[in-house]
């Protein structure tokens, strides 16, 4: 198991970093049509990289980070509410969030399918849902999950049709972006 607990200055010191511009500018462009004030939670948030893009792009957004290690949590930026929880198990009440955003994490989400209920739940009706992640068909993708694994993690990596046709059996309108080893979705809960 990777001992995130411990690996939180190490994340924020260079975790923004990997990140491709293409995800920072796709991530902006999916946040401008939200209403003024939207609320945005990051799930498996660790130490907010993605908050922090997100309140780049727009500065009124009400931002949310929920993660299992508190580790993580106490790297994120100071305008993000930080919460200690599990994807499977959100703590927040139905329908609250405009958006979710989930970057480099859902791999290490132990329970897809229940993890994808609650983010359902707790999205609004119409609400954003973006997603960034490797590919394991490719040879990089492949790489990282089979470290994943090796490391203890659950490793749930999909290719990205599977995880369009998983996030469409849970009620999204989706689409995907794959460049290199590494893709993005955005989608849009259907009400």
């Amino acid at each position: 198991m990777i001992p995130f607990e411990r690996l939180g200055w190490v994340f924020h010191s260079f975790g923004g970093m990997i990140y491709p511009a293409r995800v920072k500018e796709t991530l902006c462009q999916t946040l401008q049509p939200l209403a003024p004030d939207a609320r945005i939670l990051d799930v498996g948030a660790g130490t907010g990289i993605l908050c922090r893009f997100a309140s780049a792009c727009r500065d009124d957004l009400q931002l949310d980070a929920v993660d299992p290690a508190a580790g993580m949590l106490k790297y994120c930026p100071k305008q993000t509410a930080t919460h200690l929880g599990r994807a499977e198990a959100l703590p927040f009440e139905s329908a609250a969030f405009d958006a979710v955003l989930i970057g480099e994490a859902m791999h290490h989400f132990k329970d897809i399918d229940l993890a994808l209920r609650e983010i359902r739940r707790v999205l609004k009706d119409g609400g954003t849902l973006f997603i960034y992640d490797f590919d394991p068909s490719t040879w990089m993708g492949g790489l990282i999950a089979k470290g994943e694994k090796l490391l203890g993690e659950p490793g749930n990596f999909f290719v990205p049709e599977r995880l369009q046709s998983i996030l469409e059996d849970h009620g999204f309108d989706v689409s995907v972006d794959v460049f290199g080893f590494r893709y993005i979705v955005t989608a849009s809960l259907r009400k």
